[in-house]
């Protein structure tokens, strides 16, 4: 596959910005396809699929804490990450690159061997978890 310049990509690849909360911020998940509750004292900011981490080039990759808003992402995409190099300006899609999700378990299943399970194209997300990111109320 053939590199692609960010030009031609720029209005695809989102940017973001660190800001400061005026209080602490946890991401909350449910293991199931339930949107999971704040806790008391806490406030919902936003709603979303419980993403774990990717794979990157070679033995590189990514990943935060499960309490890091950062693990609540708001859409979910298989592959949510493509891979940039700033120094050349070019951007590459590869098929080797995956993304790991908290997947949904039944509460009868909790400490049982997980059963391999294959999932059609638009059937995936019936097995990603579901999140809630909170602040707490001050």
């Amino acid at each position: 596959m053939m590199p692609v310049a960010d030009t031609a990509i720029r209005q695809y690849i989102s940017r973001c910005v660190v800001c400061e909360a005026p209080a602490n911020v946890i991401a909350v998940h449910s293991q199931s396809l339930n949107i999971p509750d704040c806790p008391a004292g806490w406030s919902g900011l936003w709603i979303g699929f419980s993403f774990a981490m990717h794979t990157a080039a070679g033995a590189e990759g990514g990943g935060q804490s499960l309490s890091s808003p950062g693990s609540c992402l708001e859409d979910f995409r298989a592959t949510p990450f493509i891979e940039c190099n700033g120094a050349r300006g070019t951007c590459h899609y590869f098929a080797n690159k995956f993304s790991f999700w908290l997947a949904t378990i039944n509460d009868p299943d909790q400490f049982n061997r997980p059963r391999s399970e294959t999932l059609k194209s638009g059937n995936l997300r019936s097995r990603v978890s579901r999140c809630h990111v909170c602040i707490k109320i001050t």
